[in-house]
């Protein structure tokens, strides 16, 4: 019963150190139970910045943000009560106010990508069949640099709605066991090469990741997608710096549906970069449709992003960690079946 319960319990004893924690704080906290046992309590989940009681009557602090050792910042209702009839023995309840900031707003960026989906279907429609014809009646008129200009714009618009198209194919991935590292090094290469050329890419990687259970073409577009925005994000730093990196997480899972087993997510690649990160008022929707913080930007990448790696049962993180903080595009990622 302790292990099922709907929110992520941690169980200190009187000495301060963990004794138990269920599937949800190990998902939250991004540590295996069994790593978190016998640790100092403030080691493993930093307390909020307040007064913590002691008078048995409990402490509580909601909508607080907690950086944790070992994974991305949490935003949490934070819940402490001593337990009856064991002396010293308390019980921390983490209620995830934030989760939704967490793991990207999962069920709302589900909604947008199907709204997403049907303007593309529309707006293909509705619009390329009429821009097909404008091209063609320009290029007749032979009109020189006036005819170029609308060629050009023509040919612009087509292109944005080229990438709108790319919701609009509900057709699940070929998902198959694949090494990551050769798809990372070329993602590297090719934004060396390009359009990260004189911007440092720093490679992190733990040598002993196991494969992972994704489609190849996929993958490599995510990855070049988020290399390109950590290179818009540095434009104007001063020591600008990109930093790929790859990690095995355990405890990390998602639900797969009432009544199934959770699918673990244990393979996470990031993509780092010390630029200013996204504005606040727009941070927790990052990954929704049409919203972008560049003035030129349309919104689209991070959204056809997002759709790619959920089509791979994953899941996308933003997050600014560190001192000083960097921003954090995180992937988390299922590994390929043994």
């Amino acid at each position: 019963m302790f292990a099922a319960l709907p929110v992520a319990i941690v169980v200190v004893d009187p000495d301060d150190r963990i004794a138990h924690a269920n599937a949800l704080a190990e998902q939250l906290l991004n540590l295996s139970e069994r790593l978190m046992v016998g640790q100092p309590v403030d080691a493993i989940l930093p307390p909020p910045d307040a007064p913590r009681s002691r008078n048995g009557h409990g402490f509580a602090v909601y909508d607080t943000v907690i950086a944790t050792p070992h994974g991305p910042k949490i935003r949490v209702d934070f819940v402490e009560a001593q337990i009856p009839d064991h002396a010293g023995w308390r019980a921390i309840t983490l209620h995830s106010a934030g989760s939704s900031r967490r793991l990207g707003h999962a069920s709302d960026r589900s909604a947008g990508a199907r709204a997403a989906v049907g303007a593309a279907a529309m707006l293909a429609h509705e619009i390329k069949n009429p821009l097909s014809g404008i091209r063609g009646a320009a290029q007749l008129l032979n009109g020189g640099e006036l005819t170029t200009l609308i060629t050009t714009e023509v040919d612009r618009i087509a292109a944005l709605i080229d990438r709108m198209q790319d919701f609009s194919d509900t057709r699940p991935l070929p998902l198959a066991s694949e090494n990551i590292y050769p798809l990372l090094t070329h993602a590297r290469s090719v934004a060396l090469a390009g359009f990260a050329r004189g911007v440092p890419v720093e490679e992190r990687f733990d040598p002993s990741l196991p494969p992972a259970r994704i489609n190849r073409d996929a993958l490599l577009q995510i990855i070049i997608n988020l290399l390109k925005n950590a290179r818009e994000a540095v434009r104007q730093v001063r020591n600008p710096r990109i930093i790929l990196t790859t990690a095995y997480r355990h405890g990390m899972s998602v639900s797969t549906g009432e009544g199934h087993p959770r699918l673990p997510l244990p393979i996470e690649i990031c993509v780092i970069d010390n630029g200013p990160g996204a504005p606040a008022d727009i941070a927790d929707h990052l990954f929704d449709p049409f919203v972008s913080g560049r003035r030129e930007g349309q919104g689209l990448g991070l959204a056809l992003v997002d759709k790619l790696v959920r089509d791979m049962s994953g899941i996308i993180q933003y997050a600014r960690e560190g001192s000083p903080e960097m921003t954090v595009l995180r992937l988390l990622l299922p590994r390929a079946q043994a």
